[in-house]
């Protein structure tokens, strides 16, 4: 009897799904750059996993890797440099890799691992082109392997009690979202680059408002306008824009206001104004602390803060791409959804007539 790639590739999948029921194994990690968020966030968030664990790790700074390594009990076998990375195609012990570098960097290294038989969690935004964007989802689909894009808000409880509140009509027809995000960036960060970041603060903190928006709603923008600025010539932003603003108007009719800036402290949040009511969420992006206010016609306000920790949320998004490897299920948050991010962020600097990619 004979086989084909993708019937190999499931069988594969069921023999993982059995060996985790009977708590054999769980899907193992490699970690693409070890900056803050892959190991004061993501790794930490394996480490309450009942599905993954941190399995390699990849970096330039091998004396970091190891420290790093003896913490989370990693073989040394199991430290990869960016040279030898295509090599994980031979180590068993990895399932997908979590790609947690700059953002143009975000291609190469999710089509290499795809190339190496390894699924991706990969960080937003998923690239700096649509062209790159394609590109990876091509390589994951050709190499049967899953590709996510680390929305962790998608899996955050207070997000969905948001977008419970809208799609239910508890609010009434949404007439109106206002979002913002940002934060006073440092001087020499990579996401000044152009060529490392592919854009500023849009890219960066303006994707939380964006797929709030589109999240929310269920909606795709029908028009968008926007405009850029620096303040002052800020020597900072010689490269990048340092503050963007932008609209998008919904087949429903509802209308989105958006800010986003690297050159001030804004506090991630979005308010949806319906006909019967208004809802506030704030802090919206952060890693906790999240709040949920909402007024409706004739029912008692709600207030319902969000006491769960750092870094449950990375374990949810990790979770849901280990359970998905190991039980065929559809992802929520693909590279089909990052691509969609991605169009419309090009459309909003050619709105504002901002030339990037």
């Amino acid at each position: 009897m004979s086989f084909t790639r993708r019937q190999l590739g499931g069988l594969a999948l069921g023999a993982l799904a059995a060996r985790a029921q009977q708590g054999e194994r769980k899907i193992g990690y490699a970690m693409v750059g070890l900056g803050r968020i892959s190991m004061q966030h993501l790794a930490p968030g394996l480490k309450a996993s009942k599905t993954a664990r941190v399995t390699a790790l990849v970096s330039g700074h091998r004396e970091k890797a190891e420290k790093m390594a003896a913490e989370y009990g990693i073989p040394a076998k199991n430290i990869y440099s960016y040279q030898n990375y295509d090599a994980i195609a031979e180590n068993k012990d990895i399932d997908a890799v979590y790609v947690a570098l700059p953002n143009s960097m975000h291609a190469e290294y999710t089509i290499r691992a795809a190339k190496a038989g390894k699924h991706v969690l990969c960080e937003k935004p998923m690239a700096t082109t649509v062209a790159d964007a394609q590109a990876m989802i091509d390589a994951c689909r050709q190499a049967n392997r899953q590709l996510m894009i680390a929305y962790r808000c998608q899996f955050e409880p207070t997000t969905l009690r948001a977008r419970e509140l809208v799609r239910s009509g508890k609010l009434g027809k949404i007439q109106a979202i206002e979002s913002a995000n940002g934060f006073n960036i440092r001087a020499g960060e990579w996401r000044l680059n152009m060529k490392l970041a592919g854009g500023g603060p849009l890219m960066d903190m303006g994707i939380y408002s964006l797929n709030a928006c589109r999240f929310l709603t269920g909606e795709e923008p029908a028009n968008i306008q926007a405009s850029w600025s620096v303040v002052d010539g800020d020597v900072r932003f010689n490269e990048v824009e340092e503050n963007l603003a932008w609209t998008m108007k919904f087949p429903s009719g509802t209308v989105a206001s958006c800010n986003t800036t690297y050159g001030a402290d804004m506090p991630g949040f979005y308010r949806v104004h319906g006909s019967k009511g208004i809802m506030h969420v704030e802090p919206a992006f952060g890693y906790e602390g999240l709040r949920l206010m909402a007024r409706v016609q004739g029912e008692p306000a709600i207030d319902e803060p969000n006491l769960q920790k750092d870094p449950l949320q990375f374990t949810r998004e990790a979770d849901h791409l280990a359970e998905s490897i190991l039980r065929g299920g559809e992802l929520r948050a693909s590279g089909e959804e990052g691509m969609r991010d991605m169009k419309i962020m090009m459309e909003i600097y050619r709105a504002c007539g901002r030339r990037v990619g």
